[in-house]
């Protein structure tokens, strides 16, 4: 899921760091970067803006005065140097307040609260539309991410195993290493489901290069990895040990 999402802030370095936040999450997309609300009047209508973060206080206009303008209402996360409007900003509704200066890791729990929210509501599509997106899935054979200020085109066939760390995922192919910012239980969801497993908290592999298991640990590819207590199960029903 990518969530195209603008940043309203009268302060001209607050608008950069939110920016450079943004570049750095995959399924996030920068529509723009403005010092008014009012200059996003025009794009709203188009009604392609998932995500607002927002500040409260700026010259034209409130945030919060903006926020009880629009019908229907974005996702909204607040940004401020003013703790006393976290209240107020909750009871308009907003998914999260973000208090300046902002640490990327709390910008990217607020992030994943709006993920969050923003698949709970998608769950309302027809099923027909659903059925359909399913289907183009299965001639989809890779995955698109981003890192490094750039976006990689990762053919599933190619990759061996992918390793999580914390925040981070790396992707271990025939022939590179990429790291990119995305969780592993997304990225678990997202992947075909015949092609990889999950064996460990931190290690997803290929079933295709499964080689050999040994107590707690597979070899994949030539790498050593080991299996998670809670994965054990998995595991074996790929080597069909009852």
């Amino acid at each position: 899921m990518i969530l195209n999402c603008v940043v309203i802030d009268d302060e001209f370095l607050a608008r950069q760091y939110l920016k450079d936040y943004i570049a750095r999450v995959p399924f996030l997309n920068l529509i723009g970067d403005y010092d008014s609300p009012l200059l996003i009047i025009e794009e709203l209508k188009k009604g392609n803006i998932d995500i607002i973060f927002l500040d409260i206080q700026m010259p034209d206009i409130s945030g919060l005065d903006f926020l009880g303008s629009l019908n229907p209402q974005p996702l909204i996360i607040f940004t401020t140097a003013y703790s006393e409007f976290a209240l107020e900003g909750y009871e308009h509704n907003t998914v999260d307040y973000l208090l300046k200066p902002v640490s990327f890791e709390r910008f990217l729990k607020a992030v994943n609260k709006t993920v969050n929210l923003a698949s709970g509501l998608s769950k309302g599509i027809k099923t027909s539309e659903t059925e359909t997106r399913a289907e183009k899935k299965k001639w989809n054979n890779y995955l698109t991410i981003r890192a490094d200020r750039k976006l990689y085109k990762i053919n599933y066939p190619d990759i061996i195993f992918i390793e999580g760390q914390k925040a981070y995922v790396t992707f271990h192919t025939r022939d590179r290493k990429i790291t990119a910012l995305i969780a592993m239980k997304d990225l678990e969801e997202s992947l075909p489901h015949d092609m990889f497993i999950r064996i460990h908290k931190s290690y997803i592999v290929a079933i295709k290069f499964l080689e050999s298991l040994e107590g707690n640990v597979v070899t994949v590819g030539g790498n050593k990895i080991p299996v998670g207590r809670n994965y054990r199960d998995r595991i074996e029903s790929i080597f069909r040990i009852k």
